[in-house]
């Protein structure tokens, strides 16, 4: 019994030795000219390093993203993936462990003269594979990527419902405050009306004039009739995104949104570390790593160390058993032949896992994209928007010197009705740029892995 144990033992260190390259750990693969995607001057402040809650100031949003990470089906849905991989992890973990089984055999039979006789036989076994070439330890490695690929998913899932939850609302800020501007401009259209109708009595105007001013003005009766629509819809989408039946959404005004404005200059690959899809490109892409490793390992004999012990007896002696049996046995087995099987998975298994080196390389890629673009977005929203203000206070100014020139003769109908026009436009302009300015902000925030936590 002990030169099988010996000899176990020995071919055991002499196999952990040659194949000790199977315990190698994952390390994060290079990606060359990542810095190429982010112009010299790039700018963002820690965006990700700040709680939904600290960058999003509005109480009421708060409340709002407060009931969809609880009622959000898709992220509940989450939540079970990731309890399904811890568990798929804690199963891997036990793996380690020995196996230990015990069987019970119990006989009871009888004669014409001596009556029944009862015999019994107990026989508790355990086995345990060590693990000498790393098949287990990968195959746990393996899943504790899984587990955290799947935690990423979650967080993934979490900053989108966060941020989607925000921009409806924000979006119904927009629209809000179009349609304030429209019944503004639909109530000048009504004084127009009037002043152009007792300038018709008065031989001053036409009753062309009249008619023109009468049809822009039911023009912009339709577009707050499309406005109301639309902010029906959108509150209905954002319960929807809360999980809840629709209701009144209570909210704030689009001017008094603020968001941090203070930024630094920071590390291209530090953008994007904290992004939760590239976290779980990273972690599928350590999965197939020791996927690999897995497959090398079964290329390697198992060694299984097997053991029991028996008691057996009749009745009236149980408590001194008859017969007392321990046994200890080693095996080794080597694959020789398998029709091919190993080396196909190994193949499988290493095509996997250049897919997936493929997949976090283009990951970077899409992840650099998008900061740059919501980059760009914040900063030409910033631009629009000045250009905005200074427009609207022009034509506010030609607006109503244009009325005045009108009632004393020295401007048409015409000049006032476009000047009315081209003030609605802009003020319309400056509240969707306004919204695109904060949009740009919130993508920065979100492109940068924010609203994680």
């Amino acid at each position: 019994m002990k030169k099988v144990l010996n000899i176990i033992l020995c071919v055991a260190v002499a196999a952990l030795v040659s194949g000790c390259s199977l315990y190698s750990k994952f390390e994060r693969p290079t990606v060359r000219n990542l810095h190429e995607l982010y112009p010299a001057d790039t700018t963002h402040n820690r965006l990700a390093d700040l709680g939904w809650k600290e960058f999003f100031t509005d109480t009421l949003l708060q409340g709002y993203i407060a009931r969809g990470l609880e009622y959000n089906i898709d992220l509940r849905q989450a939540h079970a993936n990731v309890a399904q991989a811890e568990a798929t992890l804690e199963a891997a973990k036990l793996a380690f462990l020995p196996s230990v089984k015990a069987s019970l055999n119990a006989t009871l039979g009888g004669g014409s003269g001596d009556g029944a006789n009862f015999s019994y036989d107990l026989t508790p076994s355990a086995s345990w594979e060590v693990d000498a070439f790393g098949k287990l330890r990968n195959a746990e490695r393996g899943a504790k990527a899984t587990y955290e690929a799947t935690m990423f998913r979650e967080k993934a899932v979490r900053s989108k419902i966060i941020v989607t939850i925000a921009n409806s609302y924000y979006t119904l800020l927009m629209l809000d405050e179009q349609l304030k501007t429209s019944r503004r401009t639909l109530d000048t259209w009504e004084e127009n009306i009037r002043t152009l109708t007792a300038l018709k009595r008065a031989g001053k105007a036409t009753e062309a004039a009249v008619l023109q001013a009468k049809a822009n003005r039911y023009s912009i009766e339709g577009s707050v009739l499309t406005l109301e629509r639309q902010i029906s819809e959108q509150e209905n989408a954002l319960a929807t995104l809360m999980g809840v039946l629709p209701f009144e959404i209570v909210r704030g005004t689009l001017k008094e949104q603020t968001f941090p404005e203070e930024f630094s200059v920071g590390v291209p690959l530090e953008l994007v570390a904290l992004r939760p899809d590239v976290r779980v490109a990273e972690a599928e892409l350590a999965t197939k790593f020791y996927a690999v490793n897995e497959a090398k390992a079964a290329f390697y004999p198992s060694i299984t160390l097997t053991g029991s012990a028996g008691w057996s007896g009749a009745a009236g002696v149980i408590a001194n058993p008859g017969d007392f049996i321990l046994r200890m046995v080693g095996g080794i087995v080597q694959p020789i032949f398998a029709k091919g099987t190993n080396k196909a998975r190994l193949k499988i298994a290493e095509a996997q896992q250049e897919a997936a080196i493929m997949q976090y390389r283009q990951t970077l890629l899409n992840a650099g994209a998008e900061v740059n673009n919501a980059v760009m977005l914040w900063q030409s929203a910033q631009k629009r928007l000045a250009i905005d203000l200074k427009q609207v206070v022009t034509l506010r100014a030609a607006v109503y010197n244009t009325q005045l020139l009108m009632k004393y003769g020295s401007a048409s109908y015409l000049e006032v009705l476009t000047a009315q026009q081209n003030l609605l436009n802009a003020e319309l302009a400056e509240s969707s740029d306004r919204y695109a300015e904060i949009q740009g902000i919130i993508s920065l925030y979100y492109a940068l892995g924010g609203g994680t936590y």
